[in-house]
């Protein structure tokens, strides 16, 4: 038997923590919005309303900077509990009319709606109208979604119709709709790459359609490979739920390289924060903590580290701190850090037999995050040791 046609959507919310803050205060509305730190110090922007965009604003600038471009811009600190909780709302309602949902983040879901053709009348795409329907009607969120054979080529369709567009790339026409696209739109085509392509003429999709994966590959390395094959539609089809889930972590790609070994340990405090939120949320704690370096010319390595299972920030931090030292070795900035836990120990399944210290520390680490939610990421942070 011939296996089915896959049918992959990508659910995309439009500037989620924007969009969040606007139910809460409708004001916000039509204007330029930043959610993010304080323009004093080293605050950055989380993300940005359509119209801030408009000024060149973007994720992880500083704010400072931002109100420069766009001094009416209003500053919303981040309320990331909140975030959290619209999101896993979303995503167990979600759940009801998809089989197969991952979250690959907190605004973007991949769902997989294949043989679920009869159960929506053989419309798939007059379902994802009706989803989008959906999830502005319940939860006044507007969001992007595309239909297609991959998650791929429907993360790439969905950045082509944003914000609030819907769209079916139907099986076999991948290449052909892929083609007039800049190659920027390729997930993993940064900068670096981008210039490297462009130096050898290769402006849109269809100039590396024509190139062989072996002339790809010398240009960019084993990187190459993974674009060739996205350029020529493919792309994977697996879908990891939440059962699956073996690791949780973030990562951020800067808008430019950074060298400032201070400010890079900032950045790896913040996402380490992120990531231990997360992992109380759920009732994990991890036992392998791994960092993820990319330097300028692209060169990625990861370090890892095995320790007693935590969830504690500052424990993490720590471990981060020291795959850090012992990774930066090269005298290069920085265009990508990532945190991630993995070997996940769920604390519901487990006798939870803590000394008195440990307790305490524990129920001060969930006041943090009930103080986050209340008042915002910013309002309480940990100090670091």
């Amino acid at each position: 038997m011939t296996a089915p046609k896959k049918y992959i959507a990508h659910l995309d919310l439009d500037c989620f923590y924007v969009s969040v803050e606007r139910i809460k205060n409708p004001a916000l509305n039509g204007k330029p919005v930043i959610i993010g730190g304080s323009p004093s110090g080293r605050g950055v922007v989380a993300s940005a309303s359509y119209e801030a965009r408009a000024f060149g604003i973007h994720s992880a600038m500083p704010t400072s900077r931002a109100l420069q471009l766009c001094p009416d811009a209003i500053v919303v600190r981040s309320h990331f509990g909140e975030y959290t909780t619209c999101s896993n709302r979303l995503y167990q309602r979600i759940l009801e009319v998809a089989p197969i949902v991952e979250r690959a983040s907190i605004d973007e879901m991949y769902l997989d709606l294949t043989g679920c053709e009869v159960l929506y009348g053989n419309d798939l795409p007059g379902f994802i109208m009706k989803l989008q329907k959906i999830v502005w009607n319940e939860f006044r969120l507007p969001c992007t979604i595309a239909l297609a054979c991959n998650k791929s080529v429907a993360k790439i369709a969905a950045g082509t119709v944003k914000p609030a567009g819907v769209i079916y790339v139907p099986h076999g026409t991948e290449k052909e709709f892929l083609a007039p696209l800049p190659i920027d739109v390729i997930p993993g085509v940064g900068k670096k790459t981008s210039e490297i392509l462009r130096r050898k003429g290769l402006n849109r999709v269809a100039d590396i359609q024509a190139r062989s994966r072996e002339s790809i590959v010398r240009m960019l390395g084993k990187h190459g490979l993974w674009i060739h094959d996205v350029a020529n539609g493919s792309g994977s089809e697996h879908i990891e739920t939440e059962r699956t889930r073996k690791s949780i972590g973030t990562e951020e790609t800067f808008s430019h390289d950074i060298a400032d070994r201070d400010e890079l340990e900032k950045i790896l405090f913040a996402l380490t924060e992120s990531v231990c939120s997360s992992l109380r949320y759920r009732h994990l704690k991890a036992e392998t903590i791994t960092l993820k370096l990319r330097y300028a010319d692209f060169k990625t390595i990861t370090r890892a580290e095995t320790i007693e299972p935590t969830h504690d920030d500052n424990v993490v931090f720590e471990t981060v701190r020291r795959l850090f030292k012992s990774g930066y070795t090269r005298r290069m900035a920085i265009r990508l850090l990532g945190v991630r836990a993995s070997q996940l120990v769920d604390l519901r399944q487990l006798e939870f037999d803590l000394f008195p210290s440990e307790k305490k520390r524990s129920q001060m680490l969930e006041a943090v995050d009930k103080i986050r939610k209340k008042f915002g990421d910013d309002s309480i942070h940990l100090g670091k040791a």
